[in-house]
């Protein structure tokens, strides 16, 4: 029953990781850009949540969905601001412009709440669900954390195939110069994949800070760095790589923690990426390219 529990406590926390690497997987998809960013849109969602609750006392809904909205707006100034101006400059200028907005967004937050760590409010109050005369227990949490990413999974998988929308970003994504000659607005539609992309942060921001209860400036930075690892995994720009790659580097993180070493577990998460990319360079599910000359 050992293994079973760190098996499902594995899935939780690689749904997390999955939730996190669909928005970088969805940006590099279709802008063609690593948002290092996103991370601390994880770190504004739980504060905004935090806020939510313990200040202004609203019910954890309304919370979430405050935290929801202020990240999509969020997502989308950051777009506009920062990387919309470097839409046709050099990898290296936008990579390093988004390591800035990334410390913008730490130091922000640092200056408005502080560097002592919060104690984040239980959201989601689900009780566990016993199994095999409670030998199995199944905290509620982690329950609720693998349906959101079923559910989030399904929703955008439809979302990009059957919508209007989700089949330009599909098209900007094959060709971004043809899809506007096809009349497409590509500034809207990496706009909306901002959005789309830190909206999920702000779920995955609460789901993290309830399994994990504290709260800080820097809460959104490993576990964002390891969804990106997730997101390259399962092969970035795949959004069921993304799933993939974050379920199997939850499993391994927690398996590695409980039979090998705590202090050993993200080497071990970091082992395996490299070992996996040395076989497949392009992850699990990614496809390869062939650069236009």
């Amino acid at each position: 029953m050992t293994f079973l529990s760190h098996l499902i406590n594995g899935i939780s926390l690689g749904s997390v990781y999955a939730i996190i690497a669909l928005g970088y997987t969805m940006v590099y998809g279709i802008a063609k850009m690593l948002n290092f960013a996103h991370g601390d849109v994880i770190m504004v969602g739980g504060y905004m949540s935090f806020c939510a609750t313990v200040y202004l006392s609203w019910p954890p809904v309304v919370a979430i969905i405050m935290a929801m909205t202020v990240c999509t707006v969020l997502g989308m100034t950051v777009e506009y601001l920062a990387y919309r101006p470097l839409r046709g400059a050099t990898p290296l200028a936008v990579l390093i412009t988004a390591i800035g907005v990334s410390f913008f967004l730490q130091n922000t937050a640092l200056l408005i709440w502080g560097a002592d760590p919060k104690v984040f409010p239980p959201l989601v109050k689900v009780p566990s669900l016993a199994l095999f005369d409670g030998k199995l227990m199944i905290n509620g949490v982690a329950m609720v954390t693998i349906v959101t990413c079923i559910i989030v999974m399904l929703a955008l998988t439809t979302f990009t195939n059957k919508t209007k929308t989700g089949k330009a970003m599909r098209a900007v994504s094959e060709d971004r110069g043809a899809a506007q000659l096809m009349g497409i607005n590509v500034n809207f539609t990496i706009s909306t994949t901002f959005a789309i992309g830190s909206a999920l942060a702000a779920v995955a921001g609460v789901l993290l800070c309830t399994a994990y209860p504290t709260l800080m400036p820097t809460t959104g930075a490993m576990p964002g760095i390891k969804a990106f690892t997730a997101a390259v995994l399962g092969g970035i720009g795949s959004i069921p790589g993304a799933m993939l790659g974050g379920i199997l580097l939850g499993i391994i993180e927690i398996f590695g923690k409980a039979y090998i070493s705590t202090a050993l577990s993200d080497a071990i998460v970091f082992s395996v990426l490299i070992i996996v990319l040395l076989v497949r360079p392009t992850g699990l599910l990614g496809k390869k390219t062939r650069e236009k000359v």
